[in-house]
């Protein structure tokens, strides 16, 4: 994705990967109400640039099913509750976009018909079609898979031209830039760079499932202005791409 000087999307359908904790804001946990909409404001931009935009959200700002298996409790338990928790953030994100006036649809992989639509493939992308932001919530609706898995499934599912994952840093380092400042940053990666180097952007079932099907990759941050600055090329971002990009 080339710099750009002027205000258009690179992609024209994308599936934006938030993580729980990216919906604390300063907190320790839970959701704080200021980030999220501030998130949703962001989505409402990229949604005026002309691109389609659905969500898949995490919930390790309220759950962490990982770190309770760790403890003892039943994993496939463990992680229901954080596909539970899931659907709490997407419903708070609903709520945010709507409230400055984008139309959305929450679909759940785990049937709560009386807060939200169960997750149907074609029902989905015909929201899409019609230009609402779709929420993605529970996972893929089965334990031991992460969300980032999810949003790489979704992306591939709904035909999206890229999946986009939020963070907070501008990019894909060698390791923690907050407590390695000699940490070096990629512009470009190819998916294997990602296996071989270990690099904790995504996990490996979804980095296979993007690489499968020539979904890129685009790392940035949730900072002012992220979504639409790696959208149009004005932002920085990490790429990862096909084995045959070379990095520029």
């Amino acid at each position: 994705m080339s710099t750009s000087s002027t205000a258009s999307p690179a992609f024209k359908r994308v599936c934006l990967k938030i993580s729980g904790e990216a919906l604390m804001g300063p907190k320790e946990f839970g959701i704080d109400l200021e980030t999220v909409e501030r998130i949703a404001s962001e989505v409402k931009a990229a949604q005026a640039l002309g691109t389609q935009v659905c969500l898949v959200v995490g919930g390790g700002n309220i759950f962490r099913g990982l770190q309770m298996a760790a403890r003892g409790m039943e994993r496939a338990s463990a992680d229901y509750m954080g596909m539970l928790a899931t659907v709490m953030n997407a419903l708070a994100i609903q709520n945010s976009l709507e409230a400055i006036g984008v139309e959305t649809r929450v679909m759940s992989a785990i049937q709560m018909t009386e807060v939200c639509e169960p997750y149907i493939r074609r029902r989905a992308l015909r929201h899409l079609s019609k230009g609402l932001v779709v929420i993605f919530a529970a996972g893929s609706g089965n334990p031991f898979f992460t969300t980032d898995t999810a949003a790489a499934l979704r992306a591939a599912e709904m035909g999206c031209d890229a999946l986009m994952k939020g963070t907070q840093v501008d990019g894909v380092y060698s390791a923690d830039p907050k407590t390695n400042p000699d940490a070096e940053r990629f512009e470009r990666l190819t998916y294997m760079d990602v296996l071989r180097q270990d690099l904790k952007v995504m996990d490996q079932a979804a980095i296979a499932i993007t690489r499968e099907n020539g979904i890129p990759i685009v790392v940035f941050s949730l900072a002012g202005g992220g979504i639409e600055g790696a959208l149009t090329g004005e932002g920085r971002f990490t790429v990862i791409g096909n084995d045959t990009v070379e990095p520029s």
